[in-house]
């Protein structure tokens, strides 16, 4: 017999058994669909955990440090070294920055705050994941970006004078809970103009008495961008976190207007940040900037340990997939079995006619193949309406409402998985029919029926 012969009779036998097959194949499709989804569960968890780890650990970022910290000694951390981090392979922006120190606002309507000023290049904010709510980058002279921390508690200076009273005469705590709300409220400043002011301690020209006076430096920007509020964080925790960002040629005015600048200055740079194309090229791009003779930090550690923990996660998952289909297959060997027992004349006759035992064991083989191969199809079907199913619920019900996106997923290669063990299993449950048929004797057979 040829084996598109075995195929004929192993699928006239499955349809003429419908209930039995039926049955069959939905314990195969129920267990290799628990495989294929515990995979996907373990691989989706994983690539979801380290996406989050490189958005909130940044696992894909390296942090150059400056350990010069005399300000008039030339830094290793140059211009000329950050362009050349820029041609490496994989990275896909540098970023600089500068702290310019705390200053204090004043907006065109007399409101007031206070933020902590960066230079760096505005163009590259979001390559780092920060995201704009408003307006864009731009690095053209006096223009400002705000995180979204330094639109909240702009207040007046009658409006904070009065709670400040307020609170010195009644300090209950409802009182102060009150106060903390309203500096929670965020106020727009997209598109305004605003009025930086620090103070530059130094001696005023004509001051015959020689003792230090306070001169305030100012300088007017225009708020050309607004950066989106962290997903998870309250506004009650975004209160202190209120950081604005300048272009370096703006931070240079405001730093030769404060006269810690000048041409024979040497530029320290407080951070720099180099984001890699993905985390597995990290620790390649670290060795080259480490051969530039600059020192780096990376949170590589912490994606390492967790990789450790997620091996775990898939096995036990795939662990209970794989009890799911032994259960599954208890049920092939039963019914093949009882199969076997009903058609004993038939396998009495096939003998007669001049088959042999390899014969009706291998066509015992093929049906039972053939079951679970239509088992794995029908897995594969289920496990994608389970996944669908998941996350539906997970968009519906998330907490992440404006940004729905499915967390969980099957890869192609789980397929050729979970009907790799689909088939394996109806072969190996279809062993034990197969041998009990053909040691059935040909004239017992046919007398009993």
């Amino acid at each position: 017999m040829k084996l598109k012969d075995y195929l004929r009779l192993g699928w006239d036998q499955l349809q003429r058994r419908k209930v039995v097959t039926a049955l069959c194949t939905v314990g195969i499709a129920i267990g290799s669909a628990s495989i294929m989804v515990a995979l996907g569960f373990g691989e989706s968890i994983q690539h979801y955990s380290q996406k989050q780890m490189s958005f909130y650990l940044k696992t894909d970022e390296i942090t150059i440090v400056d350990q010069n910290s005399d300000p008039n000694s030339p830094s290793k951390v140059t211009s000329s070294k950050l362009d050349l981090i820029r041609t490496f392979p994989h990275v896909k922006s540098v970023a600089s920055f500068q702290d310019l120190g705390q200053f204090s606002f004043t907006v065109d309507d007399g409101k007031q705050s206070y933020l902590n000023l960066k230079a760096t290049e505005l163009s590259t904010l979001e390559d780092f994941d920060s995201k704009f709510q408003q307006g864009g980058a731009s690095d053209q002279v006096n223009n400002i970006v705000l995180n979204y921390g330094a639109t909240l508690g702009v207040l007046d200076v009658k409006t904070q004078e009065v709670r400040n009273k307020l609170m010195q005469q009644n300090p209950s705590k409802e009182q102060s809970e009150t106060y903390r709300q309203m500096g929670a409220i965020p106020y727009p400043l997209y598109q305004k103009q605003i009025l930086l002011k620090t103070n530059n301690n130094q001696e005023q020209p004509g001051n015959q008495s020689g003792t230090n006076t306070i001169q305030p430096n100012e300088l007017t920007v225009r708020v050309i961008g607004v950066l989106k509020k962290p997903d998870g964080l309250p506004e009650s925790m975004l209160q202190g976190n209120k950081t604005a960002y300048v272009s370096p040629e703006t931070g240079l005015i405001i730093l030769q207007a404060q006269n810690k600048s000048s041409t024979n200055r040497h530029v320290q740079y407080s951070e720099v940040r180099v984001k890699v194309d993905s985390s597995m090229n990290v620790k390649q791009v670290d060795e080259m900037i480490k051969k530039l003779q600059l020192t780096t930090q990376t949170n590589l550690y912490q994606e390492d340990r967790m990789k450790g923990e997620f091996a775990i996660v898939r096995l036990l998952l795939t662990g209970v997939g794989l009890f799911v289909l032994f259960v599954a297959s208890i049920s092939i060997v039963v019914a093949m079995t009882m199969s076997t027992h009903q058609r004993r004349r038939q396998i009495g006759i096939m003998k007669v006619l001049g088959a042999n035992l390899k014969q009706i064991r291998n066509m015992f083989i093929v049906e039972s193949s053939l079951l679970g191969m239509l088992g794995g199809f029908v897995g594969i079907l289920l496990s994608y309406w389970v996944i669908w199913g998941i996350n539906l619920i997970i968009i519906r019900f998330g907490s992440n409402r404006g940004d729905p996106v499915e967390i969980l997923f099957i890869s192609l290669w789980i397929l050729p998985v979970g009907m790799f063990f689909a088939i394996m299993t109806g072969v190996l449950s279809g062993l034990y029919p197969a041998v009990k048929a053909s040691r059935t004797d040909a004239l017992t057979a046919i007398k009993r029926e």
